[in-house]
């Protein structure tokens, strides 16, 4: 009787040792992660926010780039992501989406008049885009938000037909089409995305100018209500806050 009773010990043993082992392994084969729809223009201040947040709570972010405007189809189908990283007005898109958990504003999105290297042309306001002779590029306002609020100002100041006689057909739909032009020095001047633009000062200037527009663009993380990983994304969203605005500011997002 006590051989059977030490031998179905032994067996319990080995059977519970086995199971807390296979939980483990479960467990480091299925670390938790979310999906992060990201616009395009966030990728580097996000990239260094997704690390930040897996060093403090061992969740990976998996970005997913793209404009918002292609990102915003899968929130209105609830059928991607977890959060969505995006500037006004998609924060709204997102709640007439019935999609919206919570958001945090980590930074702005603003203008910024960029130039050569060295500013060889002396460029120092918008109104120096309408001067005859200078090469201007900007963004398309049908595919941008800044493009929108660029034409909007050139409206206003009266200047719109004598920039656009610059800028011939040098309308771009991303920002880096901008950076590249006048890299390249295709074009002396132009407008894009601040922290686009920060991205590219290697071989861009961005001129200080006031701040024009009707508007303000303000930079969010929002959580999606549809996600299953309620958890997860509540805790990006509390890194977001504390960490966010000053990652986003070292990469230029403000106003």
């Amino acid at each position: 009787m006590l051989k059977r009773k030490r031998f179905r010990s032994a067996i319990g043993a080995f059977a519970l040792a086995w199971a807390i082992s296979g939980c483990g392994r479960e467990k480091a084969a299925q670390p938790r992660e979310i999906e992060v729809l990201c616009g395009g223009s966030f990728q580097g201040p996000m990239e260094k926010l997704g690390r930040l947040f897996e060093q403090k709570t061992g969740i990976r972010a998996t970005l997913v780039f793209g404009q918002s405007e292609d990102l915003l189809p899968h929130i209105k189908l609830h059928s991607q992501g977890d959060v969505f990283v995006t500037h006004d007005p998609y924060a709204q898109y997102t709640k007439d989406a019935d999609a919206l958990l919570r958001y945090v504003i980590v930074g702005h999105l603003a203008p910024a008049l960029v130039v050569r290297k060295g500013n060889p042309q002396k460029v120092e306001r918008v109104e120096d885009l309408a001067r005859s002779g200078l090469r201007v590029c900007l963004p398309n306002p049908e595919f941008s938000t800044c493009g929108e609020m660029v034409f909007g100002l050139l409206e206003k100041k009266g200047i719109q037909e004598a920039v656009m006689k610059n800028v011939d057909n040098a309308l771009f739909r991303s920002h880096s089409e901008v950076a590249t032009a006048i890299r390249l020095g295709h074009r002396d001047a132009g407008i894009m995305w601040n922290g686009v633009a920060h991205n590219w000062l290697d071989a861009i200037e961005m001129l200080p100018t006031p701040y024009e527009y009707d508007k303000e663009i303000r930079v969010a993380v929002i959580g999606l209500s549809y996600s299953k990983n309620r958890k997860e994304v509540e805790e990006l969203l509390t890194c977001a806050e504390t960490e966010g605005p000053a990652v986003f500011k070292e990469f230029g997002y403000v106003k």
